[in-house]
C-alpha cells in the first residue's frame, strides 16, 4: 500500500477477549483504498462500514485480523499488536527532568495554577499583577500540599473567545511562578501553545509542556520540546482557543480525535520527538459539544491502546454544568468529581484539575475499586 500507510489509524474498540483467544473489534479510520484492500482479505465481520468519514468496524480474532491486515500492509497490522497488548494497561511511568511521575501505578493529579486576569474558573484569584508571584505560589503550595503531583502553570486563557496574548506578556506572568516553583522541587508543567515561552519555562525550570494546539499555532514548538528532551501533552483541539466552540462538527468524533491524535504521535516522531515522552489528550471541551465530549469519555478506554498516559481535563467545564441544571463554574465540583472518578475507570492516568484535595480523594478511591484491592497501602 505504500504511502496510504500514513493515513491508516486503527482504534481498538473491545480487546477484552484477546489474550483468552477471544473476538477483538477494532476499528480503521483510512482512505478509501485502504479499506477496500482489508475488507476484500478479510476472514472477519465487517461490523459497520461508512464511507464519510471513511471508517469500517471489524470483530474476529486477533490472528484473523491480523492476517487481514498483512494483506493490506503489514506495519498497521504491527500497530495491532502494540495496540492489543496496551489496551486498558498501565502505561510507563513518565519520566521528567525534575522526577518521576509514577503513571504506571496510579492515576497522577495536575494542578491547574492560572495565571492570567481572565481565567474561566477562577477569574484571575491567582494573578494579581501588583503581588505577583505570590498569590500564584500560595494557591500552588495549597495544591502541593494536597497531593498534585504535578503543577501546571498557564499564562494566556484558552477559555472559548479567549484573546491571545504577547509573547512578553506571558513570559512576565508565567517565569516568576515557574523558576520558584522548580526551585522548590515541585514538577512544573508550562501550557503553552508559543516556542519562545516553552523555550525559556524550560530554562527556568519547566519539565513538562502542555500545548493545547499541537504544535499547530507555532510549530518550532515541537522542536523546541525535542530539543529540551522534555514530555509533551499532545492534545486534540477543533479550531482555535477564540473559534473552537463555533459549532464544532464531526461525523464521528471518537474515530477523528482518535486519528488526530495517531497523525499527531507521527508528527512528533518525525520531529524528534520520542512516543515514550509523550502524554495524549482527546481535548474536553476544547472545539466539542455536550454530545462530543461524553462520547469522548465514554470510550476513553480506546486510547490507552496508544501505550501512553491519557490525561483527562474535564474540570468544572461547561458540559458539567450542562448535565448539572446549569450550575455555575463555582458549583461544579461534584461533577468534577464524577468524571474523574470515571476517567480512572476507563484508564486516565492524569488528570488536570482545579480541586486537588478533593481529586486526590476521590481518584484514590476510584483507582482502588477499578484495582479491585487497596492501592492505597
Amino acid at each position: 500500500m505504500g504511502q496510504k500507510v500514513a493515513t491508516a489509524s486503527l482504534r481498538v474498540v473491545d480487546a477484552g477477549g484477546w489474550q483468552t483467544a477471544g473476538p477483538v473489534e477494532i476499528e480503521l479510520y483510512a482512505d478509501a483504498a485502504f479499506i477496500d484492500a482489508v475488507v476484500d482479505g478479510a476472514g472477519v465481520d465487517v461490523v459497520v462500514r461508512r464511507t464519510d468519514p471513511r471508517l469500517v468496524r471489524l470483530i474476529g480474532r486477533s490472528v484473523a485480523l491480523r492476517a487481514c491486515l498483512v494483506a493490506a500492509e503489514p506495519t498497521v497490522a504491527d500497530n495491532l499488536d502494540a495496540r492489543l497488548a496496551s489496551w486498558r494497561q498501565p502505561p510507563p511511568d513518565l519520566v521528567t527532568p525534575a522526577g518521576i511521575l509514577p503513571t504506571a501505578t496510579q492515576p497522577v493529579v495536575m494542578g491547574i495554577l492560572n495565571v492570567t486576569p481572565d481565567s474561566f474558573s477562577d477569574g484571575g484569584r491567582s494573578y494579581l499583577p501588583a503581588a505577583h508571584p505570590a498569590p500564584a505560589l500560595a494557591a500552588a503550595a495549597g495544591m502541593l500540599e494536597a497531593g498534585a503531583h504535578v503543577i501546571d502553570v498557564g499564562g494566556e486563557s484558552t477559555r472559548p473567545g479567549a484573546a491571545p496574548v504577547s509573547v512578553e506578556e506571558e513570559l512576565a506572568r508565567v517565569l516568576p511562578v515557574v523558576r520558584a516553583l522548580a526551585t522548590s522541587g515541585a514538577i512544573v508543567s508550562i501550557d503553552t501553545t508559543k516556542a519562545a515561552v516553552a523555550r525559556a519555562a524550560v530554562d527556568a525550570g519547566a519539565a513538562l509542556v502542555n500545548d493545547v494546539s499541537a504544535g499547530r499555532l507555532d510549530p518550532p514548538l515541537l522542536d523546541t520540546v525535542a530539543a529540551a528532551e522534555v514530555p509533551y501533552v499532545l492534545m486534540h483541539m477543533q479550531g482555535t482557543p477564540s473559534t473552537m466552540q463555533r459549532d464544532p462538527t464531526y461525523l464521528d468524533v471518537v474515530a477523528e480525535v482518535h486519528d488526530e491524535l495517531d497523525q499527531g504521535l507521527r508528527r512528533l516522531a518525525a520531529r524528534g520527538v520520542a512516543a515514550e515522552r509523550v502524554v495524549l489528550d482527546p481535548g474536553i471541551g476544547f472545539g466539542k459539544l455536550l454530545e462530543h465530549n461524553l462520547a469522548l469519555l465514554h470510550h476513553l478506554a480506546s486510547f490507552t491502546a496508544f501505550g501512553r498516559p491519557v490525561l483527562v481535563g474535564a474540570s468544572r467545564k461547561s458540559f458539567i454544568g450542562r448535565l448539572t441544571d446549569d450550575a455555575p463554574v463555582t458549583e461544579r465540583l461534584e461533577g468534577s468529581l464524577a468524571v474523574a472518578a470515571l476517567a480512572v475507570a476507563e484508564g486516565a492516568r492524569v488528570l488536570r484539575v482545579h480541586d486537588v484535595a478533593e481529586t486526590v480523594r476521590a481518584v484514590r478511591v476510584a483507582h482502588a475499586v477499578a484495582a479491585g484491592t487497596d492501592v492505597t497501602r
